[in-house]
C-alpha cells in the first residue's frame, strides 16, 4: 500500500510545492542563494510537470537590507521587510530558473482575496495561464497590504489553498526536517511516520514550533494542519525536507505521506471556511440553524435573532447557534447598522415596508459554508 502511495506521487501531474524560509536562509537568517538555487535545480528535473512554487522568504530576504538582526514581531516592519524582501526573493528566483530557460510569474494573494468570488476566479486564472505559458507561478501572502485580522499567519495554509485553487494532484511541504515524527525528531528513540491515514492517528503525537533561524512563522503544527485541509479535499499530501525535494517528487520513500481523507469542495467556499477571518457574527435561532445546516438554504431575516460586530457588505461572518458554537461561515449582503430593524422579519414584509432592496437574503447560500465541528 505505501508502494502505490508514492506512485500516486510520482504520477501527479500538477504540483504544489511549498518551501519555508528556514530551507531558502542561511544561519544568521538571510537568503541563501545556494539553497535557492539547490531548491531549483531539484523542481526544474521534473520539467515535464505543472509546478506552482508557494514560497516563504521575503521578509528573511529584507532583514538585512534595513539593518534588522532578527524578524520584527510588530506588523509593520514586518510589512517593511516584505517590501523590500519580496523583491529580492523574486530576483533569485528569476535568476534560478533562466539557468533554465524558465520563466517566474510572482503571485501575491491575501485572505480577503480569495474568499471574495471575482478575486478567487481571476487569481485562478492566473495561475492556469501562467502555467499553460510554461512559467513558473511563484506565490507568496502579501504581506505588504494585510493586515493581523486577514492574513493567512503561515505560508503552510496558504499552500493547502492554493493546492486546491490550482486544481493540484500533490501538495509538497518542505522543511528543514525529513518528515512528521512521533516526537521531537532529536530525541533518542523518536520515529519517522512513514503514512498518515486519518487525523486521529496523530493523537499523543508532539508537535514542534518554528523552524531553526527565527525567521519563519511555522512549525509542524500549522504543516499538519495545512495536510489536514489538503487532504480533507481530496490532495495527497508529502512532508519532506528541502533536501529531498527530487524524491519526493519522484515518489520515492521519503518524509511523511499524507493520504487524502475527502473531496474535492468548491472552491471558494475551502478558502472561505479555512483562510477568512470573520468580521462579526449572526445569532440564529434553531431553525435558522436546521435550514443553514441540514438544508443548506439561504440565510433570511427573519431567522437572525443578534448582530454582533463591525462589517459591511461582502465581509465574511460567522453564523452561531443560541450556545455560541460556530455553525457556518458566509459572505454577508447587508451592513452591520442595516441588520437590527430586519431581524425576525419575513423578506416579504421587509420589500413591502423598505423597498424590493430588501428582499434578499442575509448571506446566500452560494455564499456560505458549514463548518465541519
Amino acid at each position: 500500500m505505501a508502494g502505490a502511495s508514492r506512485e500516486a506521487a510520482a504520477g501527479a501531474r500538477r504540483i504544489v510545492v511549498k518551501v519555508g524560509s528556514s530551507s531558502l536562509t542561511t544561519a544568521a537568517g538571510g537568503l541563501d542563494a545556494d539553497r535557492v538555487d539547490a531548491l531549483v535545480d531539484a523542481l526544474a528535473k521534473h520539467g515535464d510537470r505543472e509546478i506552482v512554487l508557494v514560497s516563504s522568504g521575503a521578509i528573511a530576504a529584507g532583514l538585512a537590507p534595513l539593518g534588522l538582526g532578527k524578524r520584527p514581531r510588530d506588523l509593520a516592519r514586518q510589512q517593511a521587510a516584505a517590501s523590500v524582501g519580496q523583491g529580492l526573493l523574486m530576483a533569485r528566483y528569476t535568476a534560478s530558473y533562466a539557468r533554465y530557460a524558465r520563466r517566474v510569474g510572482q503571485v501575491l494573494l491575501t485572505t480577503d482575496d480569495m474568499s471574495r468570488r471575482t478575486h478567487y476566479r481571476n487569481a485562478q486564472r492566473t495561475l492556469e495561464q501562467l502555467l499553460a505559458m510554461g512559467a513558473v507561478p511563484v506565490v507568496n501572502e502579501n504581506d505588504t497590504v494585510a493586515t493581523e485580522e486577514i492574513r493567512f499567519g503561515d505560508n503552510d495554509r496558504l499552500a493547502a489553498l492554493v493546492a486546491h485553487l490550482a486544481r493540484a494532484d500533490l501538495l509538497v511541504l518542505l522543511s528543514d526536517v525529513d518528515g512528521l515524527y512521533d516526537g521531537p525528531p532529536s530525541a533518542p528513540g523518536a520515529s519517522r511516520i512513514a503514512e498518515v491515514r486519518h487525523r486521529d492517528e496523530l493523537a499523543g503525537v508532539r508537535l514542534g514550533t518554528a523552524g531553526r533561524a527565527g525567521v519563519g512563522t511555522g512549525g509542524m503544527v500549522t504543516k499538519v494542519e495545512a495536510a489536514r485541509i489538503a487532504t480533507g479535499e481530496g490532495v495527497p499530501v508529502v512532508l519532506t525536507s528541502a533536501v529531498y525535494a527530487d524524491a519526493a517528487l519522484a515518489g520515492q520513500p521519503t518524509g511523511t505521506y499524507f493520504h487524502p481523507t475527502g473531496r474535492r469542495a468548491r472552491g471558494r467556499l475551502l478558502w472561505l471556511a479555512h483562510a477568512s477571518t470573520p468580521l462579526g457574527a449572526l445569532v440564529l435561532d434553531d431553525g435558522a440553524v436546521r435550514a443553514v445546516t441540514e438544508r443548506r438554504t439561504s440565510l433570511l431575516p427573519a431567522g437572525i435573532k443578534e448582530v454582533e460586530g463591525r462589517f459591511t457588505a461582502g465581509d465574511p461572518v460567522e453564523l452561531r447557534d443560541t450556545s455560541g458554537r460556530a455553525v457556518a461561515r458566509g459572505l454577508v449582503a447587508f451592513d452591520a447598522e442595516e441588520l437590527p430593524r430586519l431581524l425576525g422579519r419575513s423578506t416579504r414584509e421587509l420589500a413591502k415596508e423598505l423597498g424590493p432592496a430588501y428582499e434578499r437574503e442575509v448571506v446566500h447560500r452560494d455564499d456560505l459554508v458549514v463548518l465541519d465541528n
